[in-house]
């Protein structure tokens, strides 16, 4: 006899009631985030309060309470003032495709553990191959975000290319890879996981407007090889994290193909330009990468937390892994593409296909296309308000939806205005009616946003300047009127 505890945890009326309450808040949360231009994004608590609270909380047996807390307590991402992290405001569709997810639990190691979101993987993945420019033989999985992604993509590349089989000998030689010094840090940690150390990691100058040196790559492949490094993949950047530029990626794949190494672009936030009919000139060569990183969760509308990680020769995606489950897996003359735990770093993955195919299938690839250059387009509108602006500074010419920029229009030390827009960012995030990061250039730091909300309107970003403009002058007399 079934004990009444787990009768009532997975009660299927109680699952409808609790149900209905969620999706009537979440749905209460969306029209205000969106419609109601005085919400609040964020409401700032400090770290041990809010444990403190959390510690301390009873929801009394109400779910429907527990939910309202929980919307309270979190960033707003569907509101237009959010321009923080690289996140994306999800559809509202991939939510409801998360609860099928969640509640099926297929875990897709093998075929039979997720027959029909294993299909429609293979059929996600092979049109965005046909997206980006490559043939026929192409394919790719999903994975669990950009990082995973790189590291798979390098494990990869490693077996491939490097003369001697690491994966079953371990490393005989000094291996290296070659990125841009304004790669995100998951590269840098990728090759440190694969045992490349510090001197593994070739780290290439980048120009004033933050792209790799294209022009240095042949002489620091040559000083690697005079200390006994090989050299076996080169990244690319579709754009670095910092500040949104673009890599020259047709020169970094044309110095690859020569040099017979491993080309792979992490595009994990802007490699969805693919799509954009006005923008994908940003991503020009491409098509020659062998890899190529592309997270859903950025500038594809999906919940956190999904990426796509696609090769041109779809063979490379079976040799990555030689480890065998005599359990799980059964070797197959044939190309075994159904049984991902063979492909994939994970085992058990949650079904994140479904997000995908529901909006390519519900509409269209266009939707992508719509996406990323409103949002992009969105950055030109900021980079133009702060160019007619002398109060402001930008850090780079933006050509996507990042824009960094900095206030320079009071009288100061530079050590004091870093400070002041260190304050600055800090004075935000506590009035909550943004949400904006910072970043570090070299010795200077920069106000950071990213447009990931297509309802933010250039009345938005000429607000947020307002804002910046007036707490300046309040931290500034805060400073000055101090004993």
């Amino acid at each position: 006899m079934k004990s009444s505890m787990l009768r009532k945890v997975y009660s299927a009326e109680e699952f409808r009631k609790n149900g209905h309450e969620l999706i009537d808040q979440l749905s209460d949360h969306l029209e205000a985030a969106i419609n109601e231009p005085n919400k609040r994004v964020i409401k700032w608590k400090e770290p041990d309060d809010e444990y403190d609270f959390w510690k301390e909380y009873n929801p009394n047996n109400s779910f429907a309470a527990f939910n309202q807390e929980v919307i309270k307590r979190c960033v707003h991402l569907h509101n237009p003032k959010y321009m923080g992290h690289q996140i994306s405001p999800s559809a509202p569709i991939t939510a409801l495709s998360s609860l099928l997810n969640a509640l099926l639990n297929n875990g897709m190691g093998v075929y039979e553990m997720g027959m029909a979101p294993t299909a429609m993987e293979r059929v996600v993945c092979k049109e965005i191959c046909e997206v980006i420019g490559y043939g026929k033989t192409s394919d790719g999985f999903l994975t669990s975000g950009g990082t995973l992604a790189n590291l798979t993509a390098l494990l990869c590349a490693r077996n491939k290319i490097v003369k001697t089989n690491v994966w079953e000998e371990g490393n005989t030689s000094k291996l290296a890879i070659m990125v841009s010094e304004e790669a995100h840090y998951c590269i840098d940690r990728a090759a440190r996981i694969m045992g490349l150390g510090a001197k593994g990691i070739i780290k290439i100058p980048v120009d004033n407007n933050y792209a790799i040196r294209t022009d240095l790559l042949e002489s620091y492949f040559d000083q690697a090889n005079e200390k006994g490094l090989e050299v076996f993949a080169v990244i690319g950047s579709a754009p670095s994290t910092a500040t949104g530029v673009y890599d020259a990626l047709e020169e970094v794949a044309n110095f690859a193909i020569k040099k017979k190494i491993w080309f792979h672009i992490d595009g994990a936030h802007g490699g969805a330009a693919i799509f954009s009919s006005k923008y994908k000139r940003l991503l020009k060569g491409i098509e020659k990468a062998n890899s190529v990183a592309i997270d859903g969760h950025k500038m594809m509308m999906m919940p956190s937390i999904t990426t796509a990680l696609l090769f041109k020769d779809g063979q490379d995606t079976h040799h990555t892994f030689r480890q065998k489950a005599d359990y799980l897996l059964q070797e197959s003359v044939e190309e075994d593409w159904y049984n991902l735990a063979k492909r994939t770093f994970e085992c058990t993955k949650y079904m994140m296909s479904l997000h995908w195919y529901i909006l390519m299938r519900f509409y269209g690839r266009k939707v992508f296309d719509n996406f990323v250059t409103t949002l992009y387009d969105l950055g030109r509108e900021m980079r133009d308000l702060i160019l007619t602006d002398s109060f402001f500074e930008l850090a780079v010419e933006p050509v996507c939806n990042i824009v960094c920029f900095r206030v320079v229009g009071v009288t100061t030390s530079k050590d004091t205005l870093n400070k002041l827009n260190i304050d600055i960012r800090q004075s935000l995030l506590e009035d909550g009616s943004y949400y904006i990061v910072k970043t570090s250039l070299g010795k200077t730091t920069y106000l950071r946003c990213t447009l990931m909300n297509p309802f933010t309107t250039k009345e938005d970003i000429q607000g947020l300047l307002n804002l910046i403009k007036v707490k300046t002058h309040q931290l500034l007399s805060l400073k000055n009127n101090k004993p």
